[in-house]
């Protein structure tokens, strides 16, 4: 067992020490990236019920462990473990938009509940930030909005978490042309929007 965990260690050995039972390795691979999957999940789904949201994630992880075949990939797969998450939570949001009705007796859209939920901008606002900082912020979590969670997904992992679109493709499962396919379209759709409310 290890009783220290190194930094030194990498995913990989991380993931092989797991797999025998020792959870302060796990412990380890939670706290390098915790911090990465809940910005993820944050972006993608909001602040409404974060928490919970990367526990299931690690839950999934550290459950799925076993199966995992390639150790090196330990990052891409949780990624997609996250990608999973978020789009059971959307699923789940929206059959709960269909099973209720507003108090006008008509069903609540999707930008009502989003609105009211939230949804990330690309940036939570720093310690003391000036007003312009917060409007052009809240501009572009509300451009956000008018994007679906794929090229919103694609969108936050390139743009804002600087992963490769290699990567975002394995994690998706998708060919990497549809990756920047949806890249284009996402940064195209956000362009137009903060033109449209002359933030650029």
């Amino acid at each position: 067992m290890i009783t220290e965990i190194k930094t030194v260690f990498t995913d990989g050995e991380l993931v092989e020490v797991c797999r025998k039972g020792d959870r302060s390795a796990f412990r380890e691979l939670y706290r390098r990236y915790q911090q990465r999957v809940k910005s993820s999940l944050y972006q993608l789904c909001g602040d409404d019920g974060l928490d919970d949201l990367v526990q299931e994630v690690f839950l999934r992880t550290w459950k799925g462990l076993p199966k995992l075949r390639e150790v090196s990939y330990f990052s891409t797969w949780l990624y997609r473990i996250t990608w999973n998450v978020a789009t059971d939570q959307r699923r789940q949001l929206a059959k709960m938009r269909f099973e209720r009705f507003s108090p006008t007796g008509r069903f609540v859209g999707m930008g009502e509940e989003e609105e009211s939920s939230g949804i990330a901008s690309l940036s939570r606002p720093q310690d003391t930030p000036d007003l312009m900082q917060l409007h052009y912020q809240e501009l572009v979590r509300k451009g956000l909005q008018i994007l679906s969670l794929e090229h919103r997904a694609v969108l936050v992992w390139h743009d804002l978490e600087d992963m490769p679109q290699k990567e975002i493709a394995e994690i998706l499962g998708l060919p990497v042309g549809t990756v920047k396919s949806r890249l284009f379209y996402a940064r195209k759709q956000i362009r137009s929007f903060l033109e449209q409310q002359g933030a650029l």
